[in-house]
């Protein structure tokens, strides 16, 4: 499930060539209806018009070609999609046909029984043979697909070129130098966070620890042990807890801030820097720093190196209790097709999963060169178990840095819980 270091990224809209799908005939329903109305759940972003406008031209062309089918689209949070998801697949009435979910999240669901296997249809699209091969395997489990992928996403450092300009400050080489700069940017304008951070903010923590060495599990032979209290993985977790206080980002308003609210805070203005992904830049263009703000690599611990950051991403999937199986299939195609992937690109930033339009006119978008970069130095992802959903949606991690941010417990005592946590969910899911 790792993504691949890929540089480019194509911004001219391609034409859709989605054949016609395959009778799937694992679904859990006995009905497979070609009329009637198909639910959707996409994720809610920060600064979601731009996306909804590209999910309206979808669901206009697909309504236009099935006559009798109307598609209703929701945007849900992200944060607790774990909730929705899980009661969707209990409840297959209240669930959607398809959905949008996180590539960390497949293993899990898959499990759960709530996935559609979807191998046929997916080998019998011709836009397939483009696909990253490992933006594939963020979809498959033992050998079977499961969705579409949607979007590969990585994160960087972004930062107001103007304050930065005004104080006399260069952007950091090194980690030691972020939490300086942070702390220098604060101390000459109390009005901003130097560099915004959050409690529940996983994915931009997660650099710190693998920068300095760290791993969050390790893979033995199949099953996962946590590898998070361990001393290189704990200095990771002193350094980003570090960034929680008065001089920085105070732990009272920063602690359970998650990555949409630092991107938000950022683009308001009220930070000198972030962690953001490349599916920031909109919501980030959109906002009061529009022309005043760099991105670069986030830097890890040694001059010139680049702090490993998460090969994050997200895929479209068919939930296996679909009464409209081969509609729902057609649908998950256009969304996930080349042509919606390059207009997405064009309108939330998000880097296309398929080889040939990445690899395209690169050139023309400048803002990419930093998560290209990120990408070609090296990324980690999560571990690829289901036992992740349930690490994730419980909040061991955010848990733990927000025990240490309010001095309930110290790095040691919180990491050793969490990776009891973590032990015991590997455990169960076997």
């Amino acid at each position: 499930m790792k993504l691949p270091a890929r540089p480019a990224v194509l911004l001219a809209v391609m034409a859709a060539t989605a054949c016609a799908p395959q009778t799937s005939d694992n679904s859990a329903s006995d009905k497979d209806d070609r009329t009637g109305t198909l639910r959707v759940w996409l994720f809610q972003e920060v600064g979601n018009k731009p996306k909804e406008k590209v999910v309206d031209a979808v669901v206009a062309s697909f309504e236009k070609a099935h006559a009798g089918t109307k598609v209703e689209v929701e945007y849900i949070p992200v944060e607790t999609r774990a909730q929705r998801v899980k009661a969707a697949f209990n409840d297959p009435a209240s669930a959607p046909d398809v959905m949008e979910y996180g590539n960390t999240d497949t293993a899990g669901y898959v499990k759960d029984g709530g996935l559609l296997d979807v191998t046929k249809e997916f080998g019998a699209w011709s836009e397939t043979k483009d696909t990253d091969p490992t933006a594939k395997q963020s979809v498959t489990v033992d050998g079977k697909v499961y969705g579409a992928p949607f979007y590969v996403g990585v994160r960087a450092l972004y930062y107001r070129t103007d304050v930065f300009a005004e104080l006399g400050l260069e952007a950091p080489k090194t980690m030691a130098e972020l939490a300086t700069t942070a702390r220098k940017i604060r101390a000459a304008k109390p009005e901003l966070y130097g560099l915004v951070v959050g409690g529940a903010y996983t994915y931009g923590a997660m650099p710190f620890v693998w920068a300095n060495g760290g791993e969050i599990a390790t893979d033995k032979g199949g099953s996962y042990a946590s590898a998070i209290d361990s001393a290189a993985a704990r200095k990771g977790i002193k350094a980003y807890t570090s960034l929680f206080t008065d001089d920085n980002c105070p732990a009272a308003k920063c602690a359970g801030m998650g990555g949409n609210d630092t991107i938000t805070a950022f683009a308001a203005g009220k930070a000198g820097m972030a962690i953001g992904g490349d599916f920031s830049h909109a919501a980030v263009e959109a906002g009061k720093v529009k022309g005043k703000y760099a991105v670069v690599p986030l830097p890890g611990v040694k001059a010139g190196s680049v702090a490993p950051a998460f090969a994050g991403g997200n895929n479209i999937g068919v939930l296996k209790s679909t009464s409209h199986r081969t509609l729902a299939v057609g649908l998950m195609e256009r969304l996930a097709s080349k042509k919606t992937q390059a207009s997405m690109f064009g309108a939330m930033g998000f880097l296309p999963t398929f080889s040939d339009v990445r690899q395209q006119v690169a050139a023309e978008e400048p803002y990419v060169k930093p998560f290209a970069e990120t990408l070609a130095a090296g990324t980690k992802f999560v571990p690829a178990s289901p036992a992740w959903s349930e690490i994730d949606s419980s909040l061991v991690l955010p848990t733990m840095f927000q025990e240490v941010i309010s001095g309930k417990k110290d790095v040691a005592g919180a990491s050793a819980d969490a990776a009891k946590k973590m032990d015991d969910a590997f455990g169960s899911a076997g």
